[in-house]
């Protein structure tokens, strides 16, 4: 810890000087509520929104059943979940499993990331 500085020598002193002329009652509630704000740091913090946590993740999973399983109108283009059962077909040809055109789809897809 490093020494106090002119400034903050003057300050204390001011500080208990002032402190020093305070009657017994004033220090008592002081010391009081002092300890008060203390015995509050200890208590673990309470968090008025942990109470919604749950309700948010019931309403989350919700919407997102609803979304999987809403069968899409007519017309429309295929839905994230059709593609994801495209993608998870273990009866789709393994276009890479022969390595043949290997590199094409190595250019392909730098042509989707650029």
């Amino acid at each position: 810890m490093t020494d106090p500085t002119e400034f903050e020598k003057r300050t204390r002193e001011v500080l208990d000087e002032s402190a020093g002329r305070l009657d017994g009652r004033t220090r008592s509630r002081l010391t009081q509520a002092r300890h008060a704000a203390l015995a509050q740091l200890e208590q673990p913090a309470r968090h008025w929104w942990r109470g919604f946590v749950p309700a948010g993740a019931a309403a989350a999973v919700a919407v997102l059943a609803v979304i999987m399983w809403s069968p899409t109108p007519p017309g429309t283009p295929a839905a994230p979940v059709d593609d994801m059962e495209l993608l998870a077909d273990a009866d789709a040809p393994d276009f890479v499993d022969d390595g043949e055109d290997l590199e094409f789809y190595e250019w392909a897809a730098g042509e989707v990331e650029s």
